[in-house]
């Protein structure tokens, strides 16, 4: 795997060199293309011995650019949805989102036509990546009101891709678009709340933590080179040796955590998971505030690689509940009566 790192690294600095690199979806979707033409999306599979390989991978994308790293994340975790559902023999050439989320508003169901195949009907929002993807794992709702995954290509004349439903400008190349389908041919893949009942749903949540690491580190770095050349200035250096505190602390609570995962493969890792995305979420919070109190305003406006990322990490970061996940987070604590925090 330390190979593929470096071969992905190698891909990345290629890409980074291009003249205005990734600032729009075309240019999102070539990126992403070499990446799958190179073999680089076939990362381990999580809780497979090598989940920290796998997290690192995303680290380093996400370092480079979250656009890019938003779609990575996302068709990396369908190959291992599909792996883990015994259905990689849905698994189609091309480019893969998963796609989640079920608002009140925009509610996505799925029945049986005569023939017996899957038809897709309604509104599906927060589509992250809808201009540049060919397939995507979707979630819908069945006939008896039961929720279901189904596998989707998006090259029919029943799935129409608006431009509704995103204003962001942080994370704007990713498109997180409104998707309407009518009756869409889909495939179901596994059972009723496969998605969500399936260790490898909380493993994923924790990929997700490692993109918010990767660009924290990123941001973290503009200020090391900083701090390398202006030694005379001792508060970047005090938001330097916090930075690093906080970083090491988030890469201590990853690496923590991809052991767990790979000790316990089939094991409920909700609490594991919500606790190192907290203190992921954390590092990248300090590390934003930090880095930018201590450079001003400079890199937000003439460094492109560093404003990109300052802008994209707010926004990507929302994926996460906030009060509500670190809510949850407690009342599980509170009820772990074998729990003390003893060192």
């Amino acid at each position: 795997m330390t190979d593929d790192l470096q071969r992905l690294a190698a891909i990345l600095d290629v890409i980074a060199k291009r003249p205005q690199p990734l600032r729009h979806d075309a240019e999102l979707q070539v990126a992403m293309r070499v990446c799958v033409e190179q073999g680089l999306d076939r990362l381990p599979l999580p809780a497979g011995g090598q989940t920290l390989q796998r997290w690192q991978a995303l680290a380093s994308v996400a370092g480079h650019d979250l656009a890019l790293a938003k779609l990575y994340e996302s068709h990396t975790d369908a190959i291992a949805i599909l792996h883990e559902l015994d259905s990689e023999h849905l698994l189609t050439d091309g480019l893969w989102a998963v796609w989640a989320a079920d608002p009140p508003y925009a509610r996505l169901n799925v029945g049986l036509d005569a023939e017996g195949v899957a038809r897709l009907q309604g509104r599906k929002a927060w589509c992250s990546g809808a201009a540049q993807i060919d397939s995507a794992l979707i979630t819908a709702w069945d006939e008896q009101n039961q929720p279901r995954l189904v596998a989707v290509n998006l090259h029919q004349r029943q799935v129409a891709i608006s431009d509704q439903g995103w204003q962001a400008v942080g994370m704007a190349t990713t498109a997180s678009v409104e998707v309407q389908f009518d009756q869409a041919q889909a495939t179901l893949v596994g059972g009723c709340d496969s998605y969500l009942s399936r260790p490898g749903f909380w493993h994923g949540g924790a990929g997700i933590a490692a993109c918010w690491y990767g660009a924290a580190a990123a941001l973290g770095q503009a200020l090391k080179a900083h701090c390398a050349k202006r030694t005379e200035d001792p508060h970047a250096q005090a938001h330097l040796g916090a930075v690093d505190a906080t970083l090491c602390s988030a890469a201590g609570a990853l690496r923590d955590g991809a052991q767990w995962i790979d000790q316990h493969p089939r094991q409920d890792a909700q609490w594991v998971v919500r606790r190192v995305r907290a203190q992921v979420e954390q590092a990248a919070d300090e590390v934003l505030q930090r880095v930018g109190r201590a450079l001003g305003a400079t890199p937000y406006c003439r460094d492109p690689h560093f404003a990109r990322l300052a802008a994209d990490l707010p926004v990507f970061m929302r994926q996460s509940h906030a009060e509500r996940d670190l809510a949850e987070l407690g009342r599980q604590v509170a009820s772990a009566d074998h729990l003390t925090w003893q060192l």
